[in-house]
């Protein structure tokens, strides 16, 4: 039988309206009458947000308390399933700003067990995005205009997954050291004497060990990977146990990337990081890697959701996203093009290049 879902509702305790998490006061607000409320801190966590067995969870072997069903709408156009809470709902998709059917299904996942809260307020986050918009030169205007015409940014929970692993590395492979020998050559029917680096390579072997800690790998789809991962850096130290309070307000994704799937992309940045200390290990001046045997053991993990201010912007049939950083107000995104303006700017050009080449040829 099949979990019911769970709806997370934050009524105040004054009036009934539903309450917000107000990201500078810390606390649940509420628009209607003022009241505000401490947020409840999850009582099971004690306030230590604990690592998850890795392998218990692809045997599925986690514990109920560890999953949630939660329900959740899902984007035709771009796949994001986000989950509304309580009365927090929209039309249109937060991350491609197409329209969203609501309530299209449940989605039982693992819980979350770490949440940065949001402490840039939105006012923050839509300045800091005017003025980063401001600074692209060849942006359309119109594209200027939806910044200053102040539409709201949507504040969105994205979710991660961390790694931790140990890894036992044996390696072999050569250390290249460099030495200089003088060459004569014949240039223009001259002889010169040349200095030529060359190498003298000798075997190498030997074992890393290196604990990864911490390894933050995106589980969205939804949000273009290479504007989010430059948000970074994430002050994780300072992630505080989940607990639903702090999504008052708030949209969350659910997690489309796959707890597996993450596990092997942290497994290529462990293997970048075991592969530098390796060449550090070897010495020398240069460095080959021949073979490279790696052990992972003690593999953890947690899910997590860190605060994003999000954006969406339709132009010419596309759609463009802005991202800030929900905790430091960091800003990526997406830009599109003007045609016109940089056809001006070309234009502009040829006329400034040409009317050099008159005041040249004249003043000859």
């Amino acid at each position: 039988m099949e979990d019911s879902p769970k709806e997370h509702r934050f009524p105040c305790g004054d009036c009934g309206s539903d309450m917000r998490y107000d990201a500078a006061a810390s606390m649940l607000v509420c628009d209607h009458c003022g009241n505000t409320e401490a947020v409840e801190n999850n009582p099971d966590s004690n306030w230590q947000i604990t690592e998850q067995d890795f392998h218990k969870a692809l045997r599925d072997e986690l514990p109920e308390s560890e999953m949630e069903t939660t329900r959740v709408s899902k984007c035709e156009n771009c796949g994001a399933e986000v989950e509304f809470e309580g009365e927090n709902h929209a039309s249109e998709c937060p991350f491609c700003a197409s329209p969203i059917v609501l309530d299209t299904g449940t989605n039982k996942h693992i819980k979350p067990k770490g949440v940065l809260p949001f402490s840039v307020a939105e006012k923050a986050a839509r300045d800091a995005m005017s003025d980063w918009l401001g600074r692209l030169w060849f942006a359309p205007n119109n594209l200027k205009e939806y910044a200053r015409k102040g539409r709201k940014m949507q504040g969105i929970y994205v979710p991660y997954w961390t790694y931790d692993s140990q890894s036992e590395s044996d390696y072999r492979g050569q250390r290249g050291d460099a030495y200089y020998v003088n060459r004569t050559v014949v240039v223009n029917g001259k002889t010169e004497t040349r200095r030529e680096r060359k190498i003298r390579w000798r075997p190498a072997s030997g074992h890393i060990s290196r604990f990864f800690d911490d390894i933050l790998i995106l589980a969205s789809k939804s949000l273009p990977k290479k504007y989010t991962d430059k948000l970074a850096p994430w002050d994780l130290s300072e992630l505080e146990a989940y607990s639903p309070d702090f999504l008052a307000g708030f949209n969350a994704e659910a997690y489309s990337v796959q707890l597996a799937d993450g596990f092997e992309e942290a497994k290529i940045i462990m293997d970048h990081e075991i592969r530098r200390l390796v060449r550090r290990d070897i010495g020398g001046d240069e460095q080959r890697i021949s073979r490279l045997d790696t052990q992972l053991s003690d593999i953890t993990y947690k899910h997590v959701l860190l605060p994003v201010w999000l954006a969406a912007y339709k132009y010419n049939g596309q759609t463009f996203r802005f991202v800030v950083n929900g905790r430091t107000g960091k800003v990526q995104g997406e830009r599109p093009w003007s045609k016109a303006k940089i056809a001006l700017a070309v234009v502009a050009g040829l006329i400034i290049a040409g009317a050099a080449v008159y005041f040249i040829q004249a003043n000859q």
